[in-house]
């Protein structure tokens, strides 16, 4: 039988009813406190499809187990009983996200109101995966002791990985992640840490930050580029992520043909052009930090990539039909807006009318983007 986190989640967290640590209607009522800081209770019941009285009964509920906080009035609704702003109570629980690219581990701990408490990176060129565990879980014994947070409130651990699913919790990842290949991480995280894994590849961890932290918060449909050393990404209908039937939806880099796969936007190729122009960018996180678009290969790899690049823009666009396309992973900033200004949308209007195109956006989650979508998967997957 395959690896499932949710059996091991901590009987503490569960509703005493049955066996979920939230109901559906529960979950519709936190991801809109989640997208509505500051919400009133009254505001919440226009926003919801159920009834004032649902809404009221839930709302004790998730307060008297310390999810949602009931504050203040809030001024300047009206008349009536005045209304009580909700909000999420962080240290009812906190994960730590992972996010393992070709170079680092991306690592932070997160509480339940979605606030990164504390992060780091871990270098894993030269250490096998156990040295590299040991040292990730070293670092959160550390901050749970200077962050005084206790163990019963560690909820469990996300996990996003540079490649794509096999099946279970095990992913085909790229050639400097050999090591993490095609073996089941899930058991293996769950024995350093002794807490449930919620193990997705890092495209679709990332497309979950972007979800809860990015566009996500007004667009519910949008399709999200990941950029690394590879090129994936992922889908989110109405809010929700998309998995596929084999768990690989959004996993583009299979449009391409083999003779075509070195000119895919993976940035690993610019970095293999830029050194052969004689800049030395050694890891993707130094060509984030210190990018300049006038470093000489920038544009004649953008040449190279726009023919298949925009092809797989058009066939996102045909196929998933987005109200958004987010630009996101590790690329460069002003990269992604060269990529955008170089964008050509094909089809021509009919009687003058043409289909609604989606609206190209560079990803609006914050610096440390991965490890935080890595974080909050573990609370989207069942809370949210």
């Amino acid at each position: 039988m395959g690896y499932s986190p949710e059996p091991l989640i901590a009987p503490r967290f569960y509703r005493g009813t049955d066996d979920a640590v939230a109901s559906p209607n529960e979950r519709s009522i936190l991801r809109l406190i989640w997208r509505n800081p500051g919400i009133s209770r009254t505001e919440l019941t226009g926003l919801s499809d159920l009834a004032q009285q649902t809404i009221h009964r839930l709302l004790d509920q998730l307060a008297e187990r310390g999810i949602v906080h009931l504050g203040s009035p809030k001024p300047g609704l009206g008349k009536g009983q005045p209304s009580p702003i909700l909000k999420l109570e962080g240290s009812y629980a906190y994960t730590c996200g992972m996010s393992v690219n070709t170079d680092v581990i991306d690592v932070c701990l997160m509480d339940f109101a979605g606030q990164v408490l504390c992060a780091t990176d871990v270098q894993i060129r030269e250490r096998t995966v156990d040295q590299a565990l040991e040292l990730v879980c070293g670092w959160v014994h550390k901050q749970q002791k200077v962050l005084e947070l206790t163990d019963e409130a560690f909820f469990g651990v996300g996990l996003g990985i540079a490649g794509f699913h096999v099946s279970g919790t095990s992913f085909n990842a790229s050639l400097p992640l050999h090591a993490w290949s095609l073996i089941e991480l899930g058991p293996l995280l769950t024995r350093h840490f002794e807490k449930p894994v919620w193990a997705l590849n890092g495209g679709k961890t990332g497309t979950i930050g972007e979800s809860m932290f990015g566009v996500g918060r007004y667009i519910k449909d949008f399709a999200y580029l990941s950029f690394n050393y590879g090129f994936g990404g992922g889908l989110i209908n109405n809010g929700e992520l998309l998995h596929g039937g084999n768990g690989n939806a959004g996993e583009f880099s299979q449009l391409y043909e083999d003779e075509e796969i070195t000119r895919r936007p993976a940035l690993q190729f610019i970095m293999e052009r830029l050194n052969r122009n004689g800049i030395d960018v050694p890891s993707i996180t130094y060509l984030r930090k210190y990018f300049d678009p006038r470093w000489p290969g920038v544009h004649e790899w953008l040449d190279e990539i726009t023919p298949a690049y925009n092809r797989l823009v058009n066939a996102i666009w045909a196929v998933y039909d987005p109200q958004a396309i987010v630009f996101g992973g590790q690329i460069p900033p002003d990269l992604a807006h060269l990529m955008i200004e170089r964008t050509r949308l094909f089809g021509k209007p009919r009687y003058g009318v043409g289909r609604a195109s989606p609206k190209l956006l560079v990803s609006e989650s914050p610096t440390d983007a991965a490890a935080m979508g890595a974080a909050v998967t573990p609370f989207k997957l069942t809370f949210f």
